[in-house]
């Protein structure tokens, strides 16, 4: 069984769920279900009664009548710690900049899982939290921000892929349109950031902090254009970074984990992930790690969960990749394909050892 990273995921909620807010946590819609249907009827809602159930005291695919109660029967907090500790992470590298303030941060995370913890700081947030800024200070600021923000983190991530899309202009924008850009935020009243120089710069500006810089690509919530989150709308940028040295961590990727495979082979500093799916396409989970396994070499790929909310997330996460994983490399090895030494070290790598390396990971 591989040692695993989580190397992007959110914090659990600390407080009981009602059945709606459960069920808003295991889909990417921001709309309910139809009156009289679940959101708990899915590939994610099968998985999550199949694996999570007998952590909390129940059988298998108890149904969500029951395991709702069992929940409200052991309280937030214990549903937490015994799920986190079941899904036998290491370490969680945990984003803090959507709805941080709700949910468990790195070192809640940490005490309930028995494990290390370390924040993963979002760009865009930060500059919405900045205080009193003039359009001209506003990159001096930010800059000093980012770097206060990121003292203690080990990545930085960008969301331009949802306020945006992933076909920007890859190059870094001149001081006078940042200004400009700037200016008109201001005069609007400091909505978030969609403004697609300002963005390109807050962009640059964690590639400037020298950490590896996460990308949101692929599927999400309904706030994105799918058709504008494939990763080979990066190839630009990818040029652009290339030789800074700085890993760029393609996140999540699904339907385009082929094109992040392709890209993660191309370029020495992108690495990719298929997180978010694994959990979502249940019990088809072996068929999207394999297809994530065809073109990225195995020194580029990483394993994370994109779990939010529900720490049954963390854990399904971590007990589908490695079903997943062992099922697919056991039939290559069966086959002759691989040796077991070599599904062995792969395992190592995409599990732990690539992002230990990349996030420069000791503990």
């Amino acid at each position: 069984m591989p040692r695993l990273i989580d190397h992007h995921c959110h914090g659990p909620v600390a407080h009981d769920l009602d059945r709606a807010g459960f069920e808003a946590l295991t889909t990417e819609s921001d709309r309910p279900p139809p009156a009289g249907c679940s959101a708990l009827d899915s590939q994610l809602g099968f998985a999550l009664r199949r694996w999570c159930a007998p952590v909390l005291g129940l059988r298998p695919h108890a149904d969500g009548d029951a395991y709702l109660a069992r929940r409200r029967e052991l309280g937030a907090a214990e549903v937490n710690r015994r799920l986190l500790r079941a899904a036998e992470v290491d370490a969680y590298l945990v984003d803090t900049g959507f709805h941080g303030s709700e949910l468990l941060g790195p070192a809640a995370i940490a005490s309930a899982a028995g494990a290390s913890a370390h924040e993963v700081v979002r760009l865009e947030t930060v500059a919405e939290e900045l205080g009193e800024v003039t359009a001209e200070g506003f990159a001096d600021a930010y800059t000093e921000r980012l770097a206060l923000a990121t003292a203690h983190a080990v990545g930085v991530k960008s969301i331009i892929a949802y306020r945006h899309g992933l076909d920007f202009d890859p190059q870094r924008p001149a001081r006078r349109e940042v200004i400009e850009a700037a200016g008109r935020w201001l005069r609007h009243g400091r909505p978030r950031i969609a403004d697609p120089v300002l963005l390109r710069h807050l962009l640059w500006a964690g590639v400037d902090r020298g950490l590896p810089v996460q990308l949101h690509t692929g599927f999400g919530d309904p706030d994105l254009d799918l058709a504008r989150c494939d990763p080979a709308l990066l190839t630009g940028f990818l040029r652009a970074t290339r030789d800074r040295g700085v890993p760029v961590m393609l996140l999540h990727c699904y339907p385009y984990h082929r094109q992040a495979g392709f890209l993660a082979q191309a370029f020495p500093h992108v690495y990719a992930d298929v997180g978010l799916a694994l959990n979502h396409v249940g019990a088809r989970a072996e068929a999207v790690l394999a297809e994530s396994l065809e073109l990225a070499p195995f020194h580029k790929v990483l394993y994370s969960s994109d779990a939010y909310g529900l720490a049954e997330l963390h854990h399904l996460g971590a007990v589908l990749f490695r079903r997943a994983f062992a099922a697919v490399t056991g039939a290559w090895v069966r086959d002759g394909h691989w040796s077991a030494g070599d599904a062995e070290r792969a395992g190592e790598l995409i599990g732990s050892g690539n992002a230990r390396r990349v996030y420069g990971l000791t503990d």
